[in-house]
């Protein structure tokens, strides 16, 4: 779920930069009943109960805000699926050599399951090359 672990990390960098502009902000993010799991299952129920397929950024930053803000809020229940973020995630020189040999060792598989594929075909016997049928 790569798409969801970016959501998650665009609004811990959220919380951050706002917890640096405001102390008192900081604080209520530091509260050990707080989490960025606990935020991001908010967030999603408070978007499932919305009913709505598309919210602005600011709209996501300021349920996130109102998670931490909220000393008793509940998160609701765990939500399974996937987040797109419109935001460019900027991937480590490790990460992109990560990507690069998992798509390289899929290639090399869906090939190596080609050919399998193709040598476990029936041959044809020498009578059925020979004598052609109607339905050559």
């Amino acid at each position: 779920m790569k798409s969801t672990e970016n959501f998650k990390k665009v609004i811990q960098d959220y919380i951050n930069e706002v917890s640096k502009e405001d102390p008192e902000f900081a604080e209520k993010v530091k509260n050990p009943k707080k989490n960025i799991d606990d935020c991001i299952t908010y967030i999603l129920n408070t978007v499932k109960k919305s009913g709505c397929n598309g919210f602005e950024d600011q709209e996501i930053f300021g349920m996130a805000v109102h998670y931490y803000d909220e000393e008793n809020i509940k998160p609701g229940n765990k939500i399974t699926g996937q987040v797109v973020v419109n935001h460019k995630i900027e991937l480590t020189p490790e990460d992109i050599e990560k990507a690069k040999k998992e798509a390289k060792d899929k290639l090399i598989q869906e090939e190596m399951d080609r050919i399998r594929r193709k040598s476990e075909k029936p041959k044809k016997t020498a009578k059925e090359i020979v004598e052609p049928t109607l339905f050559d």
